[in-house]
């Protein structure tokens, strides 16, 4: 029998789900990380990202400030905050993921603001609305599909990376797999197979949830947009 097997046979024991450090608990913990990480990574790259895409400045620094979060290895900080006073437990392991989560986030808000058309912002203005009435009435909601489309991504890179906290005891689905491992392969090899499938499981969740919230605060009319922008043959030449 192949692990894939032997794994489908510990998914489908109740035990394995319902035991103390059981895969219920793990993915608990999971979530629970998963949450506030990207929670953190919306306070900070939201803000900034819609600030910079009103003002029309700061590209530069949106790109920088993403490629540099982007080149920071998640497990290298997973392994140098817990040497902090911070210490060791979930709090580096969501500081880590926010870290990792804020990218996308800034980004797709900076791009979202920039994407609405200039001809009507100048109406909104000639109409005699102020900077923030603009932000409010007219660059956010059009710029809404860009903000979820960044959440979207947030969550989904954030849920697979999570599987990194069991390295600094931060708990999560990655647990299953490291206590597979101390078990050796030809014991374990069903439990490391299994929590892997159960993190790939997740993750295609996390991504089908957010794609269906995506498309539901996306106005009917810029979807027909979008459509008709991706059925628009590439012009040669």
């Amino acid at each position: 029998m192949s692990y894939f097997q032997d794994a489908i046979v510990w998914l489908n024991d109740p035990l394995n789900w319902t035991n103390p450090g059981g895969l219920l608990d793990r993915l608990q913990e999971h979530l629970v990380i998963t949450f506030w990480a990207v929670l953190i990574g919306c306070l900070v790259g939201l803000p900034l990202g819609i600030w910079l895409g009103h003002r029309g400045r700061g590209g530069g620094v949106v790109v920088t400030t993403a490629n540099l979060t982007r080149a920071i290895p998640t497990l290298a900080l997973l392994t140098i905050l817990p040497l902090t006073p911070i210490g060791f437990g979930k709090l580096p392991v969501i500081l880590a993921l926010a870290v990792f989560a804020v990218p996308p986030l800034l980004a797709n808000a900076y791009t979202g603001l920039r994407s609405v058309d200039a001809e009507t912002r100048d109406a909104a203005v000639g109409m005699g609305l102020s900077g923030g009435q603009l932000l409010r009435r007219v660059e956010l909601p059009l710029s809404v599909p860009y903000l979820a489309a960044g959440l979207r991504t947030a969550a989904v890179q954030v849920v697979a990376t999570a599987t990194l906290a069991t390295f600094v005891n931060g708990g999560g689905l990655g647990q299953i797999i490291t206590a597979g491992f101390g078990l050796g392969i030809s014991r374990g090899g069903a439990q490391i197979v299994a929590g892997g499938i159960a993190v790939v499981v997740l993750a295609l969740l996390v991504e089908a949830l957010f794609a269906g919230v995506e498309r539901l605060v996306t106005p009917r009319p810029l979807r027909v947009v979008r459509r008709r922008r991706a059925a628009r043959p590439a012009v040669s030449g």
